[in-house]
């Protein structure tokens, strides 16, 4: 083991054992370096790693802290490593984003309000009026976020949306068959958007599970020479 790596697991260990705590300012570097018997080179650079994902806190003029250790932030840091999935791993991690987008929309359904419908609807049709794949990343993202904020789990919405922001990278409006895949993306939303409407956290559920399956169908296309298994099973997403 490296002295970072021993820096790093040793921080690492007195904040998972609760010796430090959320809020708390870290004890000053020379204890640190005799405590874990390391270099302050080594221990400044465990100290980037954890700060990096949203474990520790340098304030500048004031020292290091141990973060509020809250669920959604550590979760959003994984947007570190999942950003660096190739395409054959992000579409492995599908399956688990549709249960999650499904249990979203199904619980933002149970809690909707007439002020989250008029969110959801006004993304929808800001969707359906431009043509500008970025734009219409961009507005996809705020109408799942906001069926995530909706549904109450600030941990679950974090997480979604780094499974989403990794997706964006890949432009399917951009394929030549992009105007087919926006008009179905249209539907898919209003699909879900119309069964939130009702309050039905069934049919909400199944509508977002249904465009995951789709938008994993569709990112199939940028697998150079592999073909879509739904159309080698002979099956529709």
């Amino acid at each position: 083991m490296s002295a970072v790596d021993k820096a790093f697991h040793g921080l690492r260990h007195m904040i998972a054992t609760g010796r430090l705590v959320a809020g708390q300012r870290i004890p000053p570097e020379n204890d640190l370096c005799d405590e874990l018997g390391v270099s302050r080179g080594s221990l400044r650079e465990a100290v980037r790693m954890l700060a990096a994902l949203g474990v520790i806190e340098p304030r500048h003029g004031s020292g290091t802290y141990v973060s509020q250790l809250r669920p959604e932030d550590i979760v959003g840091s994984l947007s570190l490593t999942v950003d660096l999935l190739p395409l054959e791993g992000l579409l492995e991690m599908f399956e688990i984003r549709r249960v999650l987008e499904s249990h979203a929309a199904a619980q933002a359904a149970a809690r909707m309000t007439p002020e989250t419908m008029a969110t959801l609807f006004e993304y929808i049709e800001a969707m359906e009026a431009t043509e500008d794949p970025t734009e219409v990343s961009g507005l996809d993202h705020c109408f799942h976020a906001e069926i995530a904020r909706v549904g109450g789990n600030p941990t679950l919405g974090s997480l979604l949306g780094v499974f989403r922001a990794r997706s964006r990278a890949y432009q399917v409006f951009t394929l030549p068959e992009g105007p087919g895949i926006k008009r179905a993306s249209d539907e898919d939303h209003r699909a879900i958007a119309g069964a939130i409407a009702r309050r039905d956290p069934a049919a909400a559920g199944n509508a977002a599970a249904a465009h995951v399956a789709h938008t994993e169908k569709w990112l199939h296309a940028f697998l150079p020479g592999r073909p879509d298994p739904a159309d080698t099973e002979g099956s529709d997403a």
